[in-house]
């Protein structure tokens, strides 16, 4: 059997782990002290009748120990999940601790409301937008910095190293005295023809918009010449009819004597063909009294 004022003589006289003092107070660090304060009711070990409440994970718990499992340490707190209702949980505070000293039912209703309250303080700051400091490290940024700039530097001059090489070798002026590698040349005349080929593009498409912007002028012209065409044209046939009315009765008697001398000269075409078709012959055999025959086509 424990006996508390034992206990507690100990503690407060010699050393206590959990202890801490200041000049003015003494603080208690156990995890199951009710009050954090370091005295003779609110002290977890000189108590053999205890209890207090406590979070774990967002849900709050009250722990009750009493001295008939003091024996028994795994077993020595009991645990009893409290309801997230605030009148249900004080409801179970005091149906657990019924006949439990005032002072420990007081601090445990206590307890409870202050973990309530910053239990809701900690679900309004999450869904609020919290900013977050990033530190600035200013050496790795100017160290950055500097080494761009200077391979900005180095990459200008070798263009422009390339290209001059470049031209003196279309130029000719080192008549085949280096050895340069023949990829890197024909990768630059690629370049130059793609470029060209992009110019050439771009000229054609501007001469393509002049077109379509001339189209509506050349259309006015093909109207205006078509029209004085059909002037021309009407002009024309009033003359041709004047002149066919005089001459029409002696084109009648030519046409008759034409119409003659043509046909005849197809009958003639024609006897020709007939004359030069090619003969074919074919031999067949029959019975031996039968004599071989030749028809004619």
């Amino acid at each position: 059997m424990q006996h508390d004022d034992v206990v507690w003589a100990i503690i407060n006289k010699t050393h206590c782990s959990h202890k801490v003092s200041t000049k003015t107070q003494q603080f208690c660090r156990n995890e199951f002290n009710l009050t954090g304060l370091c005295s003779r009711a609110s002290c977890p070990l000189a108590n053999s009748k205890y209890a207090t409440v406590r979070e774990e994970n967002g849900i709050i718990y009250l722990f009750m120990k009493t001295a008939e499992r003091v024996m028994f340490p795994s077993k020595q707190w009991e645990k009893v999940k409290l309801s997230r209702n605030f009148e249900k949980a004080i409801h179970q505070i005091n149906e657990n601790l019924l006949y439990w000293p005032g002072f420990i039912k007081a601090k445990c209703k206590q307890r409870f409301v202050k973990i309530t309250q910053y239990l809701i303080r900690m679900r309004k700051l999450k869904l609020r937008r919290v900013k977050e400091l990033v530190p600035i490290q200013r050496k790795i940024e100017r160290r950055e910095r500097r080494r761009e700039e200077k391979a900005l530097v180095a990459a200008r001059i070798e263009n422009a190293i390339e290209k001059q090489l470049l031209d003196r070798l279309k130029k000719g002026t080192y008549n085949d005295i280096y050895n340069f590698p023949q990829m890197a040349f024909d990768a630059a005349l690629k370049a130059e023809e793609v470029s060209d080929e992009s110019e050439r593009e771009d000229e054609e498409d501007d001469e393509t918009e002049r077109d379509r912007e001339m189209e509506p002028e050349l259309e006015r012209e093909l109207e205006r010449t078509v029209d004085t065409v059909d002037e021309f044209v009407e002009a024309d046939s009033e003359m041709e009819s004047d002149e066919e009315s005089d001459s029409g009765r002696k084109e009648d008697a030519d046409v008759g004597s034409d119409f003659e001398s043509e046909t005849s000269d197809i009958e003639d075409i024609a006897e020709k063909v007939v004359s030069k078709k090619p003969r074919v012959e074919i031999e067949y055999e029959t019975e031996p009294t039968v004599s071989k025959k030749k028809i004619k086509h």
